[in-house]
């Protein structure tokens, strides 16, 4: 089957906000990132998007060159080049579009998530973002783009109609139900991103709020695109049962998506995918 017809899973396995008051098993230092890696991983994750929300002593939400690459370490030594690795620069309301993009320079990671609304929050940080992903274009770190609306999905294409996009199929991550009532996903939360006049995105991937999120990353396996799953957004299988941890949910979904007859993709079936984008 050829790479661009197999899904990958991701796993967000603790995000910037919760803490182990929601959930015993999200991981916060990078010995726990790391043993989330290697559970999520055999569970079959092709990608782990952890570190990108490591915390200060308090458990708050951080971006720190330093603390990057001690969870960086941490998880490479125990999977390797197994997971692609992908670090954040969400602001969370605490950093400024020039801190992400220092932080993210520093740190020169495998991959990176940048939400389109922080770094670009007005017509005024266009230049500065097209020229950060320039330099991340020439590093070779692969970006990929936080949409929350079909709204911005229409932006951004309307950047790289302007030729401020230095990539020719940028991989792009579909955020469903983030501003709904009760914060709860469902899978016809896709169809807005995919309807007619929107802009297509070539590499897309899904992450869902709530306990639908393995049914909303499997309709969007089987429409094209890849999911991303993990206690992040979701702490409840798809019957309703607490997970025991973000295997668990990584678990869920191949089997859900596999049941469909969708191949799963590996690490470097999900690079080789984005070298061609």
């Amino acid at each position: 089957m050829p790479y661009q017809n197999r899904v990958a899973i991701a796993v967000a396995p603790n995000g910037g906000r919760r803490t182990k008051a929601d959930h015993p098993a999200l991981p916060i230092t990078p010995d726990e990132l790391a043993d989330v890696a290697a559970a999520s991983f055999e569970a079959g994750a092709a990608m782990i998007h952890v570190h990108v929300h490591v915390r200060d002593r308090d458990a708050r939400h951080l971006l720190d060159a330093e603390a990057y690459q001690a969870a960086t370490a941490a998880i490479r030594t125990s999977v390797g080049d197994r997971l692609v690795l992908q670090i954040t620069s969400e602001a969370l309301g605490i950093y400024r579009p020039e801190e992400q993009m220092r932080v993210v320079l520093e740190v020169r990671p495998e991959a990176v998530s940048l939400a389109l609304r922080e770094l670009v929050p007005d017509p005024t940080r266009e230049a500065a973002f097209a020229a950060f992903l320039e330099t991340l274009r020439r590093e070779k770190v692969t970006p990929q783009i936080i949409l929350y609306t079909p709204e911005e999905a229409t932006y951004l294409a309307a950047l790289a109609g302007r030729g401020l996009i230095p990539f020719d199929n940028l991989p792009v991550l579909y955020v469903l139900g983030r501003y709904t009532v009760g914060q709860t996903s469902r899978p016809t939360d896709l169809l807005p991103f995919l309807a007619p006049g929107i802009a297509a995105a070539s590499h897309w991937m899904v992450c869902a709020f709530g306990s639908q999120e393995t049914a909303c990353v499997t309709t969007a396996a089987l429409l094209g695109g890849h999911a991303r799953v993990g206690l992040e957004n979701n702490l409840f299988l798809p019957g309703g049962a607490l997970a025991s941890g973000n295997q668990d949910l990584v678990a869920a979904t191949r089997r859900a998506v596999e049941a469909c007859g969708v191949t799963l993709a590996d690490a470097d079936a999900l690079r080789r995918q984005w070298a061609a984008a």
